[in-house]
C-alpha cells in the first residue's frame, strides 16, 4: 500500500473566489461561506479537472502513479497567514478544511484530512488550537500543517520552534495524538525568495531549531514531520553536526526525533535523506499534483513519480520500503 503523507486539496474555483472576496472587503461583508453551498458534483469535478501544465486531473494522476491514499491538506501558499484582520485568515482556513472534509466523505478510502491552522501573524495559539480541535474531534482529521513563519517572509521574524510561544500547540498535538507537518506558506518577498524557496528555507530553519531545542525532552510523544525532506539539512548535515560535536551533542540523534517526507524530485536526494535519517524516519510523500507535476523531457515521466524513485533504490530492503510507503504513516496518523 502507498500512503502519500503530503498532498493538497484540488478545490473548486469557488474557494478562490471566496478568498478574493475576503481580501477585497477585509471582512466587512462578514464571514459568508463556500463549502456548504457546493454540490457533490462540483467537488467531484474539481478533483478530476486537468489544470493547464499538468498531465492528469488529481484522481487520475494518483491512480496513474499507484498511490492508494493521500493525507489531504490545504494549498499552503494560499493560506495568507500574514493578512489582516485575523478573522479573514481564520474564515478562509476553516473553509479550506470544510472542503477537504467534504472530499474525504466522498472518497473515504482515498483521502484523509490534515488541517490548515489559522496562524495569524502576531497572535497567539488560540485560533490554531480551536481549529485543530474542531478538525480532529468533529471532522475526523488525522493531522495538521504547522507554518514556522506566519509573517510569510515579510521581514518580521517569527519565534523559533524551540520557543515557548509554540508550546500550547505542542501540548494540544500530544493530547490529541496527531502529527504536525511542517510547511511554510506564502512569501512577501517573491523577487528574492519565491514561496517555493521560502518553504525549503523555513523547513531547514525548523529542523535546525528543533534539533537544538528542548522540545522533545518537554514533549517526548510529539510527532513532527518535516516537508520536502527537511529542506537543506540532509545536504548540509556535516556542517551542523560539526558544531554539535564541539558542544558534546549528536546532531543525527536529534534529527531522529523528527520524521521526514520524500517530496524530493530526484532519486539521489531521496537516497541522501534515507541514508541520513533512516528508513524508519521517512514517509512517502509526493505533493501530487503540485510543483513536481510536470513531465521531465529526459525521462518522459512526471517528476513527482516519487514512488518509482523509492522502488528503484536497490540497497533498500523490502521491509524498509514498506516502512516508507505504509507503516510509518499508519503509525503516525493512526489510519
Amino acid at each position: 500500500m502507498r500512503i502519500d503523507c503530503h498532498a493538497h486539496v484540488s478545490a473548486p474555483v469557488q474557494l478562490w473566489s471566496y478568498k478574493a472576496g475576503l481580501l477585497a472587503a477585509r471582512g466587512t461583508h462578514g464571514r459568508g461561506g463556500v463549502a456548504k453551498n457546493l454540490s457533490d458534483d462540483q467537488i467531484k469535478a474539481a478533483a478530476n479537472a486537468v489544470i493547464e501544465g499538468r498531465p492528469y486531473g488529481h484522481l487520475d494522476y494518483i491512480k496513474h502513479l499507484g498511490t492508494d491514499m493521500q493525507m489531504m491538506s490545504p494549498r499552503p501558499y494560499q493560506l495568507m497567514h500574514s493578512e489582516q484582520p485575523g478573522d479573514i485568515v481564520q474564515w478562509f482556513n476553516e473553509e479550506c478544511n470544510n472542503i477537504i472534509h467534504r472530499q474525504c466523505k466522498l472518497w473515504p478510502d482515498k483521502f484523509v484530512g490534515v488541517a490548515g491552522l489559522p496562524q495569524v501573524a502576531g497572535e497567539g495559539m488560540e485560533r490554531p488550537i480551536a481549529e485543530l480541535e474542531r478538525c480532529v474531534n468533529e471532522l475526523g482529521f488525522k493531522g495538521c500543517l504547522l507554518n514556522p513563519d506566519p509573517y510569510e517572509n515579510s521581514g518580521t521574524k517569527a519565534p523559533w520552534l524551540g520557543d515557548r510561544y509554540w508550546y500550547p500547540l505542542y501540548e494540544k498535538l500530544c493530547e490529541l495524538d496527531v502529527p504536525a507537518l511542517i510547511h511554510g506558506t506564502g512569501s512577501r518577498c517573491p523577487q528574492r525568495e519565491p514561496y517555493t524557496m521560502h518553504f525549503v528555507n523555513e523547513e531547514t530553519t525548523a529542523v535546525f531549531g528543533l534539533v537544538n531545542s528542548k522540545v522533545f525532552k518537554d514533549f517526548p510523544t510529539l510527532k513532527i514531520i518535516c516537508s520536502h525532506g527537511g529542506g537543506a539539512v540532509p545536504y548540509q548535515f556535516g556542517r551542523f553536526a560539526a558544531n554539535n560535536i564541539r558542544e558534546g551533542r549528536d546532531f543525527r540523534d536529534g534529527m531522529r526525533n523528527l520524521y521526514y517526507d520524500t517530496v524530493l524530485y530526484t532519486k539521489e536526494a531521496i537516497e541522501l535523506l534515507i541514508k541520513c535519517v533512516g528508513a524508519d524516519r521517512c514517509l512517502f510523500g509526493s505533493e501530487c499534483p503540485g510543483t513536481g507535476s510536470v513531465i521531465d523531457p529526459k525521462t518522459k515521466k512526471p517528476l513527482d513519480d516519487v514512488g518509482s524513485y523509492i522502488e528503484s533504490i536497490d540497497w533498500l530492503s523490502a521491509a524498509d520500503k514498506k516502512l516508507i510507503f505504509e507503516d510509518n504513516a499508519k503509525r503516525l496518523f493512526r489510519v
